[in-house]
């Protein structure tokens, strides 16, 4: 035990813990980024002066089918001017010409009236996007958000607009847009995005000027407004807490003060929000917020210094607290490091606006406090330990009855045979266990009483429970009792316990507690089973590379948006039963040989998906990318599958594509 608790094992971790920060993976990203959502949520809420308006529900029923008739745009634009607007910034593509032939009105309305337009970057240019003009110094290749095209809106629109701007967001890695980037490229052109647009307009500069040096963008201005900080790549940090003022299309003010008026879609199923730090923000209340951003000057920024900054502060405090583990008190040192460094922090952000992360350095210091005073924890990691090995092994009813009537069987050693195998497991458990905080025992029970649901189904239809992996289930059918049916009865499982976990949703949502989600893979193929570990203990699993496909076919479930994922065999084996859809051929992470992988779902048309997937497979992804549009409107039980699928054919098609996807992810 003393041994455990040396200064050489904190030193250990030390030596674990910044490599891990040098190597940045995800899930640190991830936590760091909200970490600078509370800094930045922490600034005090501003109305900003710039007037939404908002083509709500209501707006509809006033005028009707949308997208309104071009001439109905110009009526609109010309009210919203005298209603004392000082510039519209008209927030709604319109790259197809108007079913009711009123283009011309509107472009005529656009000559006598102001009015910023949108642009977005694409796979493919449509229609002749308007040069911007942009000014730049140095060589701008690569160092930019690049777009292979631009979709622009139709020629009589966009060279009558005071300006066009891009509107394309920029999520970070978990998804949530918090940056926005200032520039894009597309071939050797330039693009401002929309808010930057709408400065330049209200400048009344000709262009945007920019300078590159090998590290990227140096430097961002519009003259007559000053210089903009941005990252190498042109981003900015948008402050969410500039709200604009809303007000429905048909509830209008009578002036709006010359000031800057956006207009964009609200109504319900016309546009998706975006994923905010501060929740689901509406595309064209984000642009508002960060033209405020610009505007106001607000420079939120992460210096480049900050990372180097952090890695050393880890390492030189963690030695001196390794140094303070002889005092008695010395607890109060490490209280005194975690609270100064979040002040440093808070201080930083408040008076420069910098982001320096204390999270990282906090969870560091107290890991490495924890290890250095750990005689309580090691006693109380053994008790753990008993009570594992006394309850770890669970054997589903089935198989304790064989047992019973063949002991012989408890020995070491395994037989090959093919077998479905299922894994589970939780979506959305971050938000379950911040519902519970502190809560310990109110988060095991409402797990228990998840896993009782679950592990019903799959006792009910003869599948042995294997293990439990945290808030993960692994199970197995034709094994220790033969099931001719196996296949069959872990789809059926599978489905039921679906179907149960929409009834468990129902129930917990009267106690306020937030839904459970679930993602399953099932694959079936030959596997060694049998009693498996040491002398001392064993249990009764199985081995093989269908049981790794398997796990790794559920974690797929949320790349493709689907519940279920099947693997070949398996869906070879029930597709006289159940509806069986093909999704997409992949090389799991590990793997080099590409797999068919499907799902169970009901398709309006199933001829277009087939067709989708040939030109996918082929290479072919603008077809595919066309379809995809279509298909998301027909075939509705797949619509988050699609939207993934387009993510990924906007991203462009992969060098050497040989139609199988190699997800990097398990």
């Amino acid at each position: 035990m003393k041994k455990l608790i040396s200064p050489w094992w904190a030193l250990l971790l030390l030596l674990i813990i910044i490599p891990i920060r040098v190597e940045d993976p995800a899930f640190v990203e991830s936590l760091r980024l909200r970490y600078f959502d509370t800094l930045i949520s922490s600034k005090v809420e501003t109305t900003n002066g710039i007037h939404l308006v908002n083509i709500d529900e209501s707006a509809l029923e006033d005028y009707g089918q949308f997208p309104f008739s071009r001439n109905v745009y110009a009526t609109i634009v010309e009210d919203l001017y005298n209603r004392g607007a000082g510039l519209v910034v008209w927030n709604i593509m319109m790259p197809e010409a108007d079913r009711l032939g009123q283009d011309k009105v509107f472009a005529k309305t656009l000559k006598d009236y102001p009015v910023v337009l949108p642009n977005i970057g694409a796979a493919k240019t449509k229609n002749e996007p308007r040069n911007p003009g942009a000014v730049s110094i140095g060589d701008s290749k690569n160092k930019t958000v690049d777009y292979p095209g631009i979709i622009a809106n139709i020629k009589s629109l966009e060279d009558n607009a005071i300006g066009v701007g891009i509107v394309n967001t920029f999520p970070e890695v978990d998804g949530v847009v918090r940056r926005m980037p200032l520039v894009i490229s597309s071939g050797d052109t330039l693009y401002p995005n929309l808010s930057l647009e709408v400065l330049r307009v209200i400048a009344n500069d000709p262009s945007f000027q920019i300078k590159f040096n090998e590290l990227g963008i140096q430097a961002l201005r519009i003259p007559q407004f000053g210089k903009i900080k941005t990252d190498t790549i042109g981003r900015v940090w948008i402050d969410w807490q500039q709200k604009g003022i809303e007000h429905s299309l048909t509830n209008l003010p009578k002036n709006f003060n010359n000031e800057i008026v956006i207009i964009g879609v609200t109504a319900s199923g016309l546009v998706n929000p975006l994923s905010t730090s501060i929740g689901e923000v509406w595309p064209h209340h984000a642009q508002a917020s960060l033209i405020a951003t610009l505007s106001n000057q607000i420079n939120i920024s992460r210096p480049d210094w900050a990372t180097g900054a952090e890695l050393i502060s880890i390492l030189l405090l963690s030695i001196f607290l390794i140094l303070f583990t002889r005092w008695k008190y010395g607890i109060i040192f490490n209280i005194g490091l975690i609270g100064g460094l979040y002040y440093c922090s808070i201080h930083l952000f408040t008076k420069e606006a910098l982001l320096i992360d204390a999270l990282y350095p906090i969870v560091s210091l107290s890991v490495i406090y924890a290890v250095a005073y750990t005689i309580k924890f090691v006693s109380e990691l053994n008790q753990k330990l008993l009570i594992k090995k006394q309850f770890g092994t669970y054997l589903s009813p089935a198989l304790v009855e064989k047992l019973q009537k063949n002991p012989e069987l408890l020995k070491l050693g395994g037989e090959t045979r093919e077998l479905s195998i299922m894994f589970t497991d939780v979506r959305g458990f971050t938000s379950i266990s911040e519902h519970y905080g502190k809560d310990v025992q109110g988060l095991t029970s409402i797990m228990n009483r998840y896993m009782t649901a679950m592990t019903s189904k799959i006792i009910k239809y003869n599948g042995t429970l294997d293990k439990y992996i945290g808030d993960a289930q692994m199970a197995f059918w034709n094994a220790p009792l033969d099931d001719k049916e196996h296949a069959l009865n872990s789809v059926r499982a599978a489905l039921e316990m679906l179907k149960d976990l929409d009834t468990f949703n129902k129930e917990i949502s009267k106690e306020n507690i937030p839904a459970f989600g679930m993602g399953l893979g099932i694959n079936t193929g030959e596997v060694v089973v049998g009693n498996m570990g040491s002398t001392q203990r064993f249990d009764y699993t199985c081995l093989g590379d269908t049981v790794n496909l398997a796990a790794r076919l559920e974690g797929q479930s949320k790349t493709y948006g689907v519940r279920i994922i099947l693997g070949h065999r398996t869906a070879s084996l029930i597709d006289e039963h159940y509806p069986v859809v093909e999704l997409d051929t992949i090389a799991v992470k590990g793997k080099t040989i590409g797999v068919k992988v499907y799902t169970i779902a009901e398709l309006d048309d199933e001829f277009s998906h087939k067709k989708f997937l040939r030109a996918y497979y082929a290479g072919e992804w603008e077809t595919a990318l066309l379809l995809t549009v279509k298909l998301k409107n027909t075939n509705i039980s797949l619509i988050d599958y699609y939207d993934n699928m387009i993510l990924r054919l906007y991203e462009g098609k992969p060098k050497n594509f040989d139609g199988v996807y190699r997800p990097t992810s398990k």
